[in-house]
């Protein structure tokens, strides 16, 4: 057992054509599988993260192929327990911890957040939240090169638009694998998007500007020219001075790369207009909060704005769920009936 209570679940089993992998993990508690999965997936439409209500399915690419990861909470929230499957053609001894190092950062298997739960404690708005969403870890992409790309799809287009991008991006770019009722595509890697021309993208949906930015930074970092794992070490305005010398790179995109890539959870986007939106109807403010205005409003909760952001963002999923069922209607978030 890990520190994160890895149980093993028994040797790799065989069958005809593929093999199979099972293993349980305990989170750090609290934790909800339906609701960390919904905030990774943004919206339902996300065709890499796949979720069901019950099962989150992604398709990772190890040393021998393609592995289809499936994950269930088979245990509740203040006692959690994850069954972990992993089916491939071939299974290779690096392949559970691989898994398991995917899974921790996608899932925030490790983040304890007592700190915040105290500070939530004494705040009536803030507690609120933290009491409807318990259980809601930080998702975090596997890579900062995912990060990145997610970033660069969804600037300046709606949310539900730029994961359409990166859906087709996918399906396109990256070797798909049929699994147990559909065909899967992984994230594309930094070599399925090196050496593409700006128009086989274009013809996606993108813009020549994104295409072009995405095309240079899978090129540099497959080339080896870019390390953007090396991040990890440096402070934030290092890693916004950084990211902001590559193509297409603005203060959204390096702010949204430190949470979303990087797991620094005192980070709220604040150039992000939909978290800005969000924030100022849950304060009841009447006038629109600019970028400045953000980090203004939110001096209160440091060093928790990132969390805040996070909260809000199934805040503002759950009204549009409501909105669209009805005033009296049960609320459902990856599967999961809220009042």
């Amino acid at each position: 057992m890990n520190d994160l209570g890895v149980h093993d679940g028994g040797p790799v089993r065989r069958t005809p054509d593929a093999e199979r992998l099972t293993f349980e993990v305990e989170p750090v508690p609290p934790f909800r599988l339906d609701l960390t999965v919904q905030a990774l997936r943004r919206r339902a439409i996300n065709a890499v993260d796949r979720f069901d209500g019950t099962t989150y399915r992604r398709l990772l690419v190890g040393e021998e192929g393609p592995l289809e990861v499936q994950v269930v909470q088979i245990a509740p929230p203040e006692r959690p327990m994850l069954r972990v499957t992993v089916h491939a053609a071939s299974l290779d001894p690096c392949a559970r911890p691989a898994v398991m190092a995917g899974l921790t950062r996608l899932l925030g298997l490790d983040r304890c957040l007592d700190d915040f739960y105290r500070a939530a404690a004494d705040d009536p708005g803030l507690g609120h939240l933290a009491r409807l969403f318990r259980g809601l870890k930080p998702p975090r992409f596997p890579t900062v090169f995912e990060a990145l790309i997610n970033a660069l799809a969804c600037q300046q287009v709606t949310l539900s638009l730029g994961i359409q991008l990166l859906n087709r991006l996918a399906a396109t770019c990256a070797r798909g694998c049929d699994t147990p009722g559909d065909r899967a595509y992984p994230f594309p890697s930094p070599d399925d998007l090196a050496g593409r021309e700006p128009d086989e993208l274009r013809a996606l949906g993108f813009s020549w500007q994104k295409a072009q930015a995405m095309i240079e930074l899978a090129g540099a970092v497959a080339e080896g020219r870019l390390d953007l794992e090396e991040l990890e070490s440096l402070d934030d305005a290092a890693v916004v001075a950084r990211l902001s010398a590559l193509r297409g790179v603005g203060r959204w995109t390096a702010e949204y790369v430190l949470l979303r890539g990087l797991g620094r959870l005192h980070v709220f986007p604040g150039d992000d207009v939909g978290a800005r939106n969000n924030l100022q109807r849950w304060l009841g403010l009447l006038e629109s909060l600019d970028y400045d205005g953000v980090r203004r409003v939110l001096a209160r909760w440091q060093p928790f704005q990132g969390l805040v952001y996070l909260h809000l963002l199934l805040w503002a999923l759950q009204a549009e769920h409501k909105s669209h069922a009805g005033p009296m209607a049960r609320i459902r978030l990856g599967g999961r009936a809220l009042r």
